[in-house]
């Protein structure tokens, strides 16, 4: 669970900039509100050269929040050719976008539909579920959900839009976020720190393999239209190239804590069952219920890359100029980025379960049952 959690924080994270600065240097002229549809004034299908056919709206809309509270606001959007426009129906509810133009004239612009509510609602029932199976340790693993997400949130990404070395702030705050991980959901005990240890280690194998091959494949970090638009809004203050890098190394932190925590455990009970195992044994047994736990975990790494790269996926799949071969994809920057990430965090996982293993046989101590 918490990988695919740490995953999706990792997949934020290089999106999280983009929204600050967007809150940050909002203009006073500019605000963003909630409002409920009221009335569809008018409709009309609009279609295109291309024979697609989109949906344009004019609507009159009811503020929700702030100065907008029951004020009534007409939006139309029969003036705009939106290439993939929503269709809004009476009660949604809606994002809009207050701005006051050149001549002092007020445009409104609905942005979208407003999701807080189920998405709070989907948090809600997550967070039930987890307490409601794990009981004490489900609620300690909603504490280091929060606590990771506030690192990241508070520390890791201020200081990167402060002009700081993401990479360097990254591993510190994935320190943090690794011993408040481990000692608060299995506790201050010596299975925790062996693991601590454990994750640390891959975790430095992952960034160096992560640090090297960036440079040798000449990722530069700019693929994304987030990386471009981040750059025009930070004026150049943020390192790109070291983004990529932080984001590579959170994305792995998940997966190594998982595997590592539950070899780490399963030593030990190998110690507790059989006290008269030698340490060759116990490592032996460790690694054959680890090897088999890693095929599994390899797979989900790769499958949670793909997932979140699906669109980009397809659309090398299309096969016209320039992705026309396998290696012209491979080639492409966006794509090299997504196999240089997949690599680099399975082979630190690979390494991760001998290494457990390794440190959890020579320190754990053999105690009775």
């Amino acid at each position: 669970m918490r990988t695919k959690i740490l995953f999706l924080i990792s997949s934020l994270f290089l999106l999280l900039p983009t929204a600050l600065f967007a809150q940050n240097n909002q203009e006073q002229n500019e605000e963003i509100f909630k409002a409920r549809v009221v009335e569809i004034v008018e409709q009309k299908n609009v279609t295109r050269d291309d024979g697609s056919v989109s949906i344009q709206q004019k609507l009159k809309l009811k503020g929700l929040e702030g100065k907008w509270e029951d004020k009534e606001i007409i939006f139309d959007g029969t003036e705009f050719d939106v290439l993939s426009a929503s269709e809004y129906k009476i009660d949604d509810k809606v994002l809009v976008n207050y701005s006051v133009g050149p001549e002092g004239e007020e445009n409104f612009y609905v942005i979208g539909f407003s999701r807080t509510s189920p998405i709070y609602w989907l948090a809600f029932l997550f967070a039930l579920i987890v307490i409601a199976i794990g009981r004490l340790k489900g609620f300690r693993a909603l504490i280091v959900l929060l606590l990771t997400f506030l690192i990241i949130l508070k520390f890791i990404i201020p200081k990167i839009l402060t002009g700081s070395d993401p990479l360097l702030i990254t591993i510190i705050g994935s320190l943090f976020i690794l011993i408040l991980s481990v000692y608060i959901t299995e506790g201050l005990k010596r299975t925790s720190t062996i693991a601590i240890f454990s994750i640390l280690i891959s975790l430095i194998i992952t960034g160096l393999l992560s640090v090297w091959f960036s440079a040798i494949t000449k990722l530069t970090g700019f693929a994304s239209e987030e990386a471009m638009y981040l750059i025009g809004l930070s004026g150049g203050n943020i390192n790109i190239k070291g983004l990529l890098l932080a984001g590579i190394i959170i994305g792995a932190l998940g997966v190594l804590d998982d595997v590592i925590i539950s070899q780490v455990a399963l030593v030990k009970e190998l110690k507790i069952s059989n006290p008269e195992l030698t340490k060759s044994q116990i490592y032996n047994q460790a690694m054959r219920v680890g090897i088999s736990h890693l095929s599994s975990m390899v797979n989900t790494l790769f499958l949670a890359y793909a997932g979140a790269s699906l669109p980009l996926l397809i659309l090398f799949s299309v096969k016209q100029p320039p992705f026309l071969t396998f290696n012209q994809v491979i080639d492409n920057e966006m794509m090299a980025t997504e196999i240089v990430r997949t690599f680099t965090g399975s082979i630190g996982l690979v390494l991760a379960v001998p290494i457990a293993t390794f440190l959890a046989v020579q320190f754990i101590k053999k105690v009775k049952n």
